[in-house]
């Protein structure tokens, strides 16, 4: 239930979230196209100067890989619940993360 009001209140990914998405390398043109149709109903947030920000604090102290620091970023600046099944890949980290499979 929490997962599909978050969905549909707050679908907002960073720019760096549609490129791995869409960038999945095993990836058939059948679930390309659905990967595509789904994030349409997304809103696409791009890279700023504070999300920029928050990113080289992130990766200087919490050495973070630089994707995960720019969807961290984006969260952070927001103040959005990061979904994640990762939810490791962002720890320390002063964010709320809602990881659907635990």
């Amino acid at each position: 239930m929490r997962l599909r009001q978050i969905f549909l209140n707050y679908f907002n990914i960073s720019v760096i979230t549609k490129m791995e998405f869409l960038g999945f390398k095993k990836h058939t043109e059948r679930s390309f196209s659905k990967s595509s149709k789904f994030l349409e109903h997304a809103s696409i947030i791009d890279l700023d100067d504070e999300i920029v920000d928050i990113v080289i604090s992130l990766k200087r102290n919490k050495n973070m890989k630089l994707p995960d620091a720019i969807i961290a970023a984006t969260a952070i600046k927001n103040s959005w619940i990061l979904v994640t099944r990762n939810g490791s890949d962002f720890r320390n980290i002063n964010l709320d993360i809602y990881n659907p499979f635990s």
